[in-house]
């Protein structure tokens, strides 16, 4: 063996005894004729001391540097008093070293590991050297937690793991596909998979009635810090269960996980996760993902201003398609001009035209006891019914919006985020997760209906003439898993017949002669004895960056992509020769002397 333990598996139960350790040097240190060396491994670290007694050993030891790799045997003993590490789990021990070996040398590294100042592209190019940070490891072990515990709940709960195709054909999803040329269908593509959609729901026509897979999956897309083009999900799928019993089997293996990786409970004895539609969640926080750890809500007062003559109110409140809504911030009255001057900065990013405020310094004055440039522009009854709605206090601030209907839940639902987080009404060491249902079916974008979750969600009830006739209003049985104002999962009950599917395909304008050549497949399946299914897909990548409060989920994937879908270890993507293009009968178009270069995390 070239070792007997794990580095921070080294305690003082092993006092006396000979071990044999391998590991990276994570620094030397000479003492006056002693020398130190603290062992890395994936388990810890470990205080090894070597003394001029073994002269071999001990000028072996002179010539060692960081990042060298290393065996070593030594006796393990008590550390000294007054030199105990009580930060370590081996701290109380060293290690009497007695032989060493160099496994391998090393090059000065790029960086040092304990150097959190070292750029994101450095970090990437040289992965390998970012992998033994403890952070990084640290994530990625619990990243293996994560899946472990996953694996065991779903098996429990009689789901079966399959797996499905990776080269497929493109689908439309709302994210562009990754096209992968066929050589032996010449001028023919195959797609790699957005999800497992369409297969997962064909598992279920065959009779597996509750598959799960942790599935890879890939889009091309604008990358965000949450995003990345290839990612990994927990894809599921059940038959012959309601929304409403799907969701509680999904909620209590994310109950468990937590439970068990996290030793958090985000329901509380005998509870359930709460629910909130889409309606109310847009109403009350602007955001179908709302933070509940934020107390801060939107309180909608179109009926209060519709007959008042300032028009920045007034014209908004008269448009069905637009909103008037005021935000509350207790004790906010102590805001500088300088920072609201700030916020209205940043909900003007979001299209809004100004940000009104109101500061209650006295409600018993009356229009004296606010400040505000538009108090004077609201009559006395219509400020009274605001601060009795809002039930605002003396010391409080008040935010408007008034707007498109949009353009205020945008503005003032980020509005809500920064204020709760810079005020510190956001409780950032909760958990806070929620269902989030009764979507509409359909919403309308620039003059036609798009599917607001996917084209296969059902409808609350299956009737074809109210769907077409009333798109508009047409409720969805979709729910999305929400934890801590970020979308955790999305999931729906799908549509089981071929004739609403086929409606469904119409409305958003696929033709029935599309819909067969892509779908053909499917809606043939629907026709013999489809079963009532459904299913959900948790993103585990941004699950796992909640988990370890990490800001990006290229923190805890081991080799992601830069946010120009750039890898700076491997270079990719990069050019192919001729010859390999001629197989695949592609020409390209552009010059490789024209190519774009890759793009810098800091640039982008």
């Amino acid at each position: 063996m070239m070792r007997s333990h794990y580095c921070g598996q080294v305690t003082e139960a092993l006092t006396g005894q000979t071990v044999q350790v391998c590991g990276w040097v994570q620094r030397r240190r000479d003492h006056g004729g002693v020398i130190f060396i603290d062992l890395r491994d994936r388990e810890g670290l470990l205080q090894i001391v070597f003394d001029p007694d073994n002269a071999e050993t001990f000028a072996a030891a002179e010539r060692l540097r960081s990042e060298y790799v290393v065996q070593i045997t030594g006796l393990v003993r008590a550390r000294p008093e007054g030199t105990v590490n009580a930060n370590l789990p081996t701290g109380r021990i060293e290690v009497l070293g007695r032989s060493v070996e160099v496994l391998n040398k090393s090059e000065t590294p790029p960086f040092q590991l304990d150097d959190d100042s070292v750029g994101e592209e450095t970090r990437l190019k040289y992965r390998y050297i970012d992998l033994r940070r403890p952070l990084m490891q640290k994530n990625l072990r619990l990243r293996h937690d994560v899946i472990r515990r996953i694996r065991n709940k779903m098996d429990e709960l009689g789901f079966i793991d399959v797996e499905t195709p990776i080269l497929t054909r493109a689908t439309p999803e709302g994210a562009r596909d990754y096209l992968v040329p066929s050589r032996t269908h010449e001028g023919k593509f195959f797609a790699l998979p957005q999800s497992p959609q369409l297969f997962k729901q064909l598992l279920m026509m065959g009779g597996l009635d509750r598959y799960y897979q942790i599935a890879r999956c890939f889009r091309d897309e604008d990358l965000r810090a949450d995003r990345q083009p290839e990612f990994t999900q927990l894809d599921v799928e059940t038959s012959f269960l309601s929304m409403e019993e799907i969701m509680a089997l999904i909620e209590t293996m994310f109950v468990d996980l937590f439970q068990a990786v996290m030793n958090v409970d985000l329901v509380g004895p005998g509870g359930k996760l709460p629910h909130l539609s889409y309606a109310d969640a847009m109403g009350r926080f602007g955001s179908d993902k709302p933070d509940l750890r934020n107390p801060l809500e939107l309180v909608e007062i179109k009926d209060i201003v519709a007959s008042e003559s300032f028009k920045v109110f007034a014209g908004p409140a008269n448009d069905p398609k637009s909103r008037v809504v005021v935000m509350r911030v207790p004790g906010g009255a102590k805001i500088s001009r300088s920072q609201i001057d700030e916020y209205t900065k940043m909900v003007a990013q979001f299209g809004a035209k100004g940000l009104a405020w109101i500061k209650v310094n006295e409600i018993a004055k009356g229009k004296e006891g606010l400040q505000s440039p538009v108090v004077n522009h609201l009559s006395e009854a219509a400020l009274s019914a605001i601060i009795a709605r809002t039930g605002a206090t003396d010391g409080d601030l008040l935010f408007f919006g008034a707007d498109k209907y949009k353009t205020v839940c945008d503005a003032m639902g980020a509005l809500r985020i920064k204020v709760g987080l810079d005020h510190g009404f956001t409780n950032t060491k909760a958990w806070a997760a929620l269902w989030v249902i009764d979507w509409p079916m359909f919403d309308e974008d620039e003059g036609r209906w798009v599917a607001l979750h996917h084209p296969f969600t059902a409808p609350k009830v299956f009737d074809v003439a109210d769907i077409e006739a009333n798109p508009g209003t047409v409720l969805s049985q979709g729910y999305d898993l929400v934890l801590n104002g970020v979308e955790v999962g999305g999931g729906s009950v799908r549509i089981h017949r071929a004739d609403v599917q086929s409606a469904v395909f119409r409305l958003l304008g696929i033709s029935d002669e599309e819909a067969r050549e892509k779908f053909g497949f499917l809606l043939d399946s629907l026709k013999f004895g489809a079963p009532p299914h459904g299913g959900i897909a948790l993103g585990l990548d941004r699950l796992v960056m909640l988990m370890t409060g990490a800001q990006s989920i290229r923190e805890v994937i081991a080799f992601p992509k830069t946010q120009t879908a750039h890898c700076p270890l491997t270079n990719a993507p990069g050019t192919v020769d001729a010859k390999q293009l001629r197989e695949l009968s592609i020409r390209s178009t552009v010059s490789p002397a024209a190519a774009p270069r890759a793009v810098s995390v800091t640039e982008a």
